[in-house]
């Protein structure tokens, strides 16, 4: 649920990375960072514990413009991903206004993203969000290594609902960039519907 601050006259958006553990969320995050205008971000910030790592960081595309009198801040998050963390996830997914979720093209990682995909849908339900109203971007990430699913399958075990989908090497920033496009103008319209 976005936040409304009136005295700043700014509605904050929570858009939250989730996957499987090195499903490359943190990439994402580290490759919008350096190639965002400087004026436009915030600190980034980890939050890191002896065995896990969450990184946040405010995002104010000023091209956006303002709705209603009112500046767009849009904070990215991501989740750790490995499996025992899952009260993190959680915590961390409370309040998200859009999610990309980030799956590792590996043949190899079939099985684990459709773990974490099903663990999503169902802390969706559990947070009174209808995943086919939600905000929600998949990314096929790791597209440039050798023994990768086609886009195809992915498409058939992880998109059920037929959200937008990207290619995406998010240690180039193949595609990155315009997977969040997609994600903030998803959110942008929710809000205008509230």
């Amino acid at each position: 649920m976005s936040l409304i601050n009136m005295a700043k006259r700014e509605i904050i958006c929570k858009l939250v990375y989730y996957g499987i553990g090195l499903s490359g969320k943190t990439t994402n995050l580290h490759y919008i960072y350096q190639a965002v205008d400087p004026r436009d971000v915030g600190e980034m910030v980890s939050i890191d514990t002896e065995t896990e790592r969450t990184l946040y960081f405010d995002l104010l595309p000023l091209e956006l413009g303002k709705v209603n009198g009112f500046s767009i801040r849009f904070q990215l998050y991501t989740v750790p991903g490995q499996v025992l963390y899952q009260q993190t996830r959680i915590s961390v997914l409370k309040g998200a206004d859009c999610v990309i979720f980030v799956a590792d093209s590996q043949a190899s990682k079939l099985q684990e993203n459709i773990e974490s995909w099903n663990e999503l849908q169902e802390q969706l339900r559990r947070m009174n969000k209808n995943i086919t109203e939600f905000p929600l971007v998949m990314q096929w990430n790791k597209r440039d290594l050798q023994d990768i699913l086609p886009v195809s399958v992915l498409e058939q075990y992880l998109n059920p609902y037929r959200v937008p989908s990207f290619e995406a090497v998010a240690v180039t920033g193949y595609g990155v960039i315009e997977c969040l496009r997609v994600a903030i103008n998803a959110t942008l319209r929710r809000l205008e519907r509230i």
